[in-house]
């Protein structure tokens, strides 16, 4: 399900980050993170959009068994996803920032477009 970055975590860590990221960019429809990380939300974040358009009761629990907060999902479904109805995906955008100032890694804000 996940791309091929390990992001310096093991598997558990890495699937509790991506999950984290997925439910607060739907949350919010913006998160500023570093560039691998967002290249990673990325292709999850389509995929639960693309479950949240087909709307049945399967798709919500298997959109609800990775999003962690239930007012999420319930966002993903009802507002998030037939806004995108008409769209055969490309639902996000990943955008540069540049180096962050304390390590010097690369930054990125990843937003719903």
């Amino acid at each position: 399900m996940f791309g091929t970055r390990k992001l310096g975590k093991t598997s558990t860590q890495r699937k509790a980050l991506l999950r984290q990221q997925v439910t607060d960019l739907l949350a919010n429809g913006k998160l500023e993170t570093t560039f691998y990380r967002a290249k990673e939300v990325q292709p999850v974040v389509e995929k639960m959009i693309t479950l949240g358009k087909k709307n049945t009761l399967a798709t919500y629990r298997k959109a609800l068994s990775f999003i962690t907060k239930e007012d999420v999902a319930n966002k993903l479904f009802k507002e998030i996803a037939p806004k995108y109805a008409d769209r055969n995906g490309g639902y996000t955008r990943v955008t540069r920032l540049g180096a962050r100032r304390g390590d010097a890694a690369e930054m990125a804000i990843i937003e719903l477009v």
